[in-house]
């Protein structure tokens, strides 16, 4: 069967493999497919990662790192759920993760391992265990919860599927199973049906289930229906069956029927089985479906019931056939059912409603009519003719409930024609109807009859009708003016702008004197501010500024508007009073100061914010003027606005204004608001200046107390000057800034000592010692100023005043004050500084006071005494530890004894460091005193310690050893002193080597080790011998003979003579580092030590001392169990060829790593020990390859399926083939070429060697495996290819879906099999490839019949042309059936000109007749010409009359030269088409064809033509044609030239009829002018009496005010103005205002 005419049409969705998927990856364990919408896709190689491909776009796929056992996509959304063994354990890890958020949603740790899940729902994850079923739902944070567990009939199954019916109250679990010992190879399957509600199962044998829904004739709940397929056997007889059965049946309502079918397999396939009820991409082809079960199936109620129920085409007359059979035999209800359900609405005709109407009604029945409506109202909606012929019913029977129940329950098509009808009953339901038919103007007449004008705007806004809007506003003016303003600003919000223009709205109101409806819609649509409504928001504002001024100031206040005329604006606000306005508007100075002097009548605050709106300069004049005019009443004013613009008008011109007029006043209340943002020095001072002078003196102290910008100097001068009562701003000034001696002579000249005494006091103690120098520098009484002092006491700083003192030479004057602070528990260092330098002045005992007194300083005092008594600053210094002063003094001094007691006690590392370093001139004398004085002296361990380390520290060694000679060996307290002796040693070591034997064998108490570690470094070899001799320090002794004095055989000599194991071991050591193999084994033994078995074994196996080895092994065995000695023994064993102790030792205990050591044996060539080995441990892999280096090539093949492993067969493999053993290397390769990824290997192994034959044989086996795969099959076309063409074409038809067709077309192309190559390309889809092929290798590959099919499928448009001259080369008689098939490709253009090229256009003929209807130039002029060339003109009339686009007047000038008369006529015709008249008409006068002449005339419109041809005629004497002319040409020629010519020439009979109908033609345009006369008439009449009403209406008072503005109140119509709204405006009425948005259209 064609696959346009299948019943079912399958199309190929994706090919994984184009987006870069690995075939190996496209598996059932790698891709999971939950719906239509999602691939997932499993990637383990060259790295774990899924990909995810979404159909909506397949070629954009998503790839993520992820490492899984499994991952489903959810069915529906972006939600990817993985599955994750854990290691080491059966638990699965399960994740879900949000793709698009990136977020994980849950995880769960199943406790047993997950053998199957699938998404049940988008929200649900089903997931089967060994024992149990789970649902997990990816909502909330619950667990998995169980549903129910598994029945005994799917124990050991392979679950394959898992569903649940959409109200997920029935589950189904699928399960497969190994077939039936008498029919293994038919898999068994098993069903598990579980009951959500029942909890209870039901076990089945099925291979497939799914689950419908199914609505049951009479009954209005959906059934449940479950599907399942199974395939059993029954004593060798397979029964194959298809049923479908409803779950939980509804109690008392109808139910579904059980059905069974059987089910199909071919022959081919009798052990299949299904494994799915579903199939995707699979979809009915609409067109051919029905034709196909009436026809093939020839099941014609199937056909019926398939159409009615899918709505498909195909069974019309079946139908129609079947309805007039039911209308025949009276079977209305039936024929009414059945031209309900018919398909597409085949038999909802007016014919078949005529047909019911024409039924009689029976008495006592229903009517056939009622009975057709009826049915079709439980079937669902009435088409519009439907509708209306039963609405007439209804109306008829006035049940006018029924229409608006079928209404609401959308039942009826609603239409114009229904609403008309409903209109004479009920005008709202109408209105519902004229809405849902959108019979707009009906619509829009109901809303205006309803006076819902608002709507009228809604429904034409959304249905985009444009009524009368200006008709509707005055309508709405003459009764409802606020209606009316709403209505109006409605149509302003409008989409595209406002129907009426916004002045002619306004102007309606106005004419009415509607001022504040007017105000309200031009503030409402003048809120944009556009510059293009500039008039209108003047006219607004001289309308109100005129009659509500006070609303025109709101309006202005509210800045709305900003492109009106100021000018004009301004004028009216200056003489309506509103002074503000009129600044804010005026732009010029002159205007702006008339009007700025009223005071009076501006607010303060906003004349202060006018201000900011002029310039610098017209600011500050209108500030003069307003001080001219009145400098007290608008100095506050002026002020304010000065400190407000500041910036702008700039502080200097500020000062300079009020200094002109000499406002201190001014001045200061101006710069007092500005000071405190200030940090000008200049304003600073003057704002003091200004303070001072208005008597602001508290105002003054503050700002000297707090600002810090003003000029201190400049400041202090004037305060000085001014002399104010008050000295505290002076105070503030001068000891802010430093003034205090100037401050003290101001104030004690002018005999102010109170403020004195008060600044000392209370301002600032800190300062006093200032004062008191300045007062001694005044001779002031010393009196005064001891009390001064005493009277501060301890807030004095004692300092700075001891300082001023003893620069005076005046510390005497302070004995009293400081003795009184001492008496009193002072501390203060400076305050027993002074009293010290008193007493030592006084030399009252200064010892005593240096010595015992703990406050003063030392660095001072001291400092103090060097230039009186150096002793006593020695003294201040030690008390103090002031090192570098006690040093510089001493030396300066030469006190070197009190300078090393003083180092010496001080035991201070970098006070030592110092005095001893080179550079220090007297560091000689100081050791020199530390030797002989300072050390004998003291008792101290610590200061004799740290004197020795700062002699170390200073690299004094020589000095050192004498002094320790001297303290240890001369009987001395520290004599025995073991870390004086290690010192003593040690030293002697680094300076003086040769005393250090002599050291040693006196000494007895020092550290053995370190010091022996000590002369090891130091290289004094035989000293560290004899200590750790000495010490009994065997192993360290010999280490010094083996390491550095490199003696093994008196190392063997003291070994033998200590005889201990740790000696023989580090003996052992040395002598394998020597490569003494053997004696370093025996001193092992000796030492009876294992723990280097590892140097031993390597030492051993590169002095091939194996023998040896074996001795030192078995004895490490003993001591140690170690994996590498037992594998190191048997290597051992197998090197000296002791095979038996080798089978031997691996039968008892062992830790041997038996698979290293059997690997290192092969590698080692040592092939019967490995052999040995792996047939012991049961490697088998190992063994085969073992066996195939022995030349066993049978036992490797019996091992090698023992391992089962590709490398393993691989190996012995190719080993039999090096070996000829063809038959066993068949056995071996079977085994390695169904893995893909070996395949090509064992192939090209073959061919290499020549073994053709045997690798085709091989792959001809194979082909018969289980687990035969696309590369066996694809490997042996190229192996025919190459070797057997003739087996190839008959492989690639057989196997063609199996095929890896790129590989095997790059094979045939290389072997240039080009019918083959041909076929794979057609089945590849690659057609442009295919084409090129058979045109290129025409003589193997090319047949008609296929070239036409691989034609039309190219995407290459060139090949199309290419195919054009293949066969116009080599098949000229095949060339028209080609081109028709790629006619509606083809450039026809193109063609046309190839073929004419190769002069051969007359062989396309028959094509180029077929597409002609495409009227191509090319093509046209191609068939013209040959059409002329056969002298066809009916063929060529055609052409031309049906086909314009080509060169006319070309082929007009080639035809007029024809000798055939129809070949001239058709050049005047085509003359005649062109618009060449002339041409035509003078061409059929040669011809005489008067008939075509007269018809050229007319259709040119040319009244010149056809008045020369009437002369023709005249003068030719053709009296007929003259008459016909006149017919013909009548609207073109003219009455008096017809006439004039009939009579001058005797024709006015033949003129007659022309004349008849002329009359008549006339008489009937005359009597059309009166009658529009008359009508034009009368609707002048009616407008001018329209114009009369409305004039008399307008106020007789609106010609007194200016233009645009309306009349005021009229008498008895208001009286005051009406109350102000919101912002001055006038209230819009009794009720808010709507929102200006779309009112709702209430129930329509």
């Amino acid at each position: 069967m064609a696959a346009a005419n299948a019943p079912i049409a399958m199309r190929e969705a994706l090919t994984l493999t184009s987006l870069g998927i690995a075939p190996q990856f496209v598996t059932f364990t790698h891709v999971t497919m939950e719906s239509e919408k999602y691939i997932c896709v499993r990637e383990t190689s060259p790295q774990n990662s899924v990909v995810i491909v979404d159909m909506a776009m397949p070629m954009q796929p998503l790839r993520r790192p992820i490492t899984a056992d499994s991952a489903l996509m959810n069915p529906n959304t972006r939600i990817l759920a993985l599955k994750a063994q854990i290691p080491g354990t059966t638990q699965d890890h399960l994740q879900i993760f949000n793709i698009e958020a990136k977020t994980k949603i849950k995880s769960h740790q199943m406790p047993e391992q997950v053998v199957f899940w699938k998404w049940i729902t988008p929200k649900l994850l089903g997931l089967v265990t060994q024992t149990s079923v789970y649902h997990w739902s990816i909502e909330g944070d619950s667990e998995p919860t169980k549903m129910f567990d598994r029945t005994a009939n799917l124990a050991n199954n392979q679950i394959i599927n898992y569903r649940c019916d959409p109200a997920e109250k029935w589950l189904v679990l699928i399960g497969i199973a190994p077939g039936a010992p008498e029919r293994p190879q038919l898999v068994k399957g098993n069903m598990q049906l579980f009951s959500v509600d029942q909890q209870r199962s039901q076990a089945l044998e099925a291979h497939a289930a799914s689950f419908a829904t199914f609505k049951v004739v009479g009954n209005e709940n959906p059934s449940t229906l479950i599907c399942f397929a199974s395939k059993t056997t029954n004593a060798g007889q397979i029964t194959s069956k298809l049923h479908v059965i409803e779950l939980g049946a509804q109690p008392g309502k109808p139910g579904f029927s059980k059905k069974q079918a059987d089910l199909f397999f071919p022959p081919d396939f009798q052990d299949d089985f299904p494994v799915a009820m579903q199939v995707l991409h699979a979809t009915v082809n609409d067109a051919t479906v029905v034709p196909f079960v009436s026809g093939q199936l020839n099941n014609l109620e199937l056909a019926v019931n398939l159409a009615k129920r899918a709505n498909l085409p195909g069974a019309e007359n079946l139908v129609v056939q079947r309805f007039q059979e039911l209308f025949a035999q009276t079977k209305y209800k039936e024929a009414a059912e059945l031209a309900a359900e018919s398909p597409q609405g085949l038999l909802r005709t007016p014919e078949t409603v005529a047909k019911f109407q024409s039924v009689p009604v029976q008495a006592g029945q229903t009517p056939p009519l009622l009975q057709y409506f009826g049915t079709l109202l439980t079937r669902g909606k009435l088409n519009a003719f439907e509708s209306l012929e039963l609405s007439r019913l209804v109306v008829n029977q006035n049940k006018k409930n029924l229409l608006e129940n079928w209404l609401a329950e959308d039942k009826l098509e609603c239409s114009e024609e229904l609403g008309d009808l409903v209109k004479t009953v009920d005008n709202d339901l109408a209105l519902k109807i004229y809405i849902k038919a959108r019979a707009t103007p009906k619509v829009v007449a109901a809303f205006a009859e309803r006076r819902e004008f608002d709507k009228i705007l809604i429904y034409s806004k959304q249905v985009g009708y444009t009524p009368d809007y200006l008709f509707l506003l005055q309508t709405i003016l003459r009764t409802d003016p606020q209606g009316a303003v709403n209505f109006a600003l409605m149509m302003s919000q409008m989409e595209g702008g406002c129907p009426v223009d916004y002045n002619t709205i306004t102007d309606l109101f106005l004419q009415r004197n509607m001022i504040r409806e007017a105000t309200a819609f031009l503030l409402d649509v003048l809120k944009p501010n556009l510059p293009e409504h500039a008039f209108l928001q003047t006219k607004v504002l001289e309308i109100n500024l005129v009659t509500y001024p006070n609303v025109a100031d709101a309006i202005l206040a509210n800045g709305m508007f900003s492109h009106y005329d100021r000018p004009r604006i301004a004028q009216l606000c200056e003489k309506a009073g509103l002074y503000l306005r009129a600044l804010q508007h005026y732009s010029e100075l002159p205007d702006i100061k008339r009007v700025i002097v009223n005071t009076h009548a501006i607010e303060p605050q906003a004349l202060v914010e006018f201000f900011g709106t002029l310039s610098r300069e017209w600011a500050l004049e209108c500030m003069k003027d307003l001080l001219l005019v009145n400098l007290r009443g608008n100095l506050q004013i002026v002020v304010q606005a000065a400190k407000e613009y500041s910036e702008q008008l700039g502080v200097d011109a500020c000062i300079k204004l009020f200094e002109q007029f000499k406002s201190y006043e001014g001045l200061y209340f101006f710069l007092g608001s500005y000071l405190s943002s200030s940090e000008d020095p200049d304003i600073h001072f003057k704002y003091i200046e200004a303070a001072a002078r208005t008597g602001q003196i508290k105002e003054v102290e503050r700002v000297t107390r707090e600002s810090n910008f003003y000029d201190a100097e400049k400041t202090k001068n004037f305060l000085m000057e001014a002399k104010l009562p008050d000295a505290r701003p002076l105070i503030n000034v001068c000891d802010r800034f430093g003034f205090v001696p100037d401050l003290t002579h101001y104030l004690y000249t002018n005999n102010m000592l109170r403020y004195i005494e008060g600044y000392v006091q209370k301002v600032n103690p800190g300062n006093a010692p200032l004062v008191v120098g300045q007062l001694l520098d005044d001779e002031c009484p010393e009196d005064f100023i001891k009390g001064l002092i005493l009277s501060v006491r301890s807030l004095l700083p004692v300092e700075p005043l001891v300082d001023e003192c003893e620069k005076r030479n005046r510390l005497r004057l302070l004995t009293q004050f400081l003795e009184h602070l001492v008496s009193e528990g002072s501390q203060d260092v400076h305050v027993h500084n002074a009293l010290g330098k008193i007493i030592i002045d006084s030399n009252n005992n200064p010892e005593h006071f240096l010595t015992t007194n703990p406050f003063y300083d030392s660095h001072v005092v001291g400092k103090y005494c060097e230039k009186r008594d150096p002793t006593l600053a020695v003294v201040a210094y030690r008390r103090g530890q002031c090192d570098d002063e006690l040093i510089n003094v001493t030396n300066k001094n030469s006190l070197f004894k009190l300078q090393a007691r003083y180092v010496v006690e001080r035991m201070d590392g970098d006070l030592w460091d110092k005095v001893l370093q080179p550079e220090n001139e007297y560091r000689r004398q100081l050791i020199d005193q530390v030797v002989s004085t300072a050390l004998p002296e003291s008792k101290s361990p610590e200061q004799v310690s740290a004197a020795v380390k700062a002699f170390m520290t200073a690299d004094l060694p020589h000095e050192l050893i004498e002094l320790l000679e001297k303290i240890v060996l001369q009987n001395s307290a520290f004599s025995g002193n073991f870390n004086l002796q290690n010192l003593l040693i040690l030293t002697a070591i680094k300076a003086d080597p040769s005393r250090v034997m002599d050291y040693v064998n006196r000494l007895d108490n020092f550290d053995g080790p370190a010091v022996g570690e000590v002369a090891v470094e130091a290289q004094l070899y035989e000293e560290a011998f004899a200590i750790f001799k000495k010490f009994n320090l065997n192993v360290q002794a010999v280490n010094v003979l083996l390491d550095n004095i490199q003696s093994i055989e008196r190392a063997e000599e003291f070994a033998f003579r200590v005889e201990e194991d740790a000696v023989w071991s580090q003996v052992a050591k040395a002598q394998l580092r020597e490569g003494l193999v053997s004696e370093a084994i025996e001193s092992f033994i000796r030492a009876d030590d294992a723990t280097h078995f590892l140097d031993v074994i390597r030492a051993a196996e590169e002095a091939n001392v194996y023998n040896d080895l074996v001795k030192y092994l078995l004895m490490v065995r003993q001591k140690a169990r170690e994996p590498k000695v037992d594998g190191e023994l048997i290597f051992a064993y197998a090197k000296i060829d002791r095979l038996s102790d080798i089978e031997e030792f691996i039968l008892m205990p062992n830790v041997a790593n038996l698979q290293n050591v059997g690997d290192r044996l092969y590698d080692e060539e040592l092939y019967e020990a490995a052999k040995i080995i792996y047939a012991f441990i049961s490697n088998w892999a190992k063994l085969a390859v073992t066996l195939v280096k022995l030349k066993q090539f049978q036992g490797a093949v019996d091992a090698a399926r023992k391992a089962n492993s590709a490398k393993t067969w691989k190996e012995v493999c190719f080993a039999c083939v090096d070996a000829e053993e063809f038959r066993l290397a068949q056995i071996c390769g079977l085994n390695i070429i169904v893995q893909v990824d070996d395949l090509e290997e064992v192939s090209e192994y073959y061919q290499n060697r020549g073994c053709f034959n045997e690798l085709i044989a091989l792959m001809e086996s194979g082909l018969g495996l289980e687990r035969a795969h696309m590369g066996i099959f694809t490997e042996l076309g190229v192996l025919y290819a190459r070797y057997r063409s003739e087996k190839l074409m008959e492989h690639i038809k057989l196997f063609s879906t199996r095929l890896n067709i790129p590989k095997l077309i790059r094979a045939c192309d290389e072997q240039q099999h080009w019918k083959e190559l041909t076929y794979l390309y057609i089945q590849y889809d690659e057609f442009d490839n295919a084409a090129t092929t058979i045109m290129n290798h025409s003589p193997d590959a090319w047949d008609h019949l296929q070239f036409k099919d691989v034609c039309v499928k190219v995407a290459n448009v060139e090949l199309y042309y290419k195919a054009v001259h293949f066969y116009l080369q080599e098949h000229p008689d095949l060339i028209n059936d080609m081109l028709n098939v790629l006619a509606l490709r083809l450039d026809h253009t193109r063609v046309v000109d190839i073929m004419r090229k190769a002069g051969q256009l007359h062989l396309v003929k028959p094509y180029m007749v077929a597409v002609q209807s495409n009227n191509v130039s090319a093509v046209n002029e191609a068939l013209n010409e040959l059409y002329v060339e056969e002298e066809d003109y009916e063929r060529l009339r055609e052409s031309v009359d049906m086909h314009d686009n080509f060169d006319q007047i070309g082929l007009a000038q080639k035809l007029e030269k024809h000798e055939l008369l129809e070949m001239r006529r058709i050049a005047a015709y085509i003359y005649k088409k062109a618009g060449r008249w002339k041409q035509s008409i003078a061409l059929s006068k040669k011809d005489n064809m008067y008939k075509d002449c007269m018809e050229t005339c007319s259709q040119s419109g040319d009244r010149e033509l056809s008045e020369d041809l009437l002369v023709y005629f005249i003068e030719q004497g053709k009296k007929e044609c003259f008459a016909s002319c006149l017919f013909i040409c009548y609207d073109l020629i003219r009455p008096d030239v017809a006439l004039e010519l009939a009579w001058m020439n005797n024709m006015v009979d033949f003129a007659f009829p022309y004349l008849l109908q002329f009359i008549r033609e006339y008489t009937s345009k005359v009597d059309d002018l009166v009658k529009d006369k008359i009508e034009s008439q009368n609707e002048e009449r009616a407008k001018e009496k329209e114009e009369k009403d409305l004039v008399a209406q307008q106020n007789m008072y609106a010609q007194l005010l200016p233009l645009a503005l309306p009349a005021p109140p009229m008498p008895g119509m208001g009286g005051p103005p009406p109350p102000l709204g919101v912002m001055g405006m006038p209230p819009m009425g009794p009720g808010p205002m709507p929102a200006f948005g779309m009112p709702p259209m209430g129930s329509y």
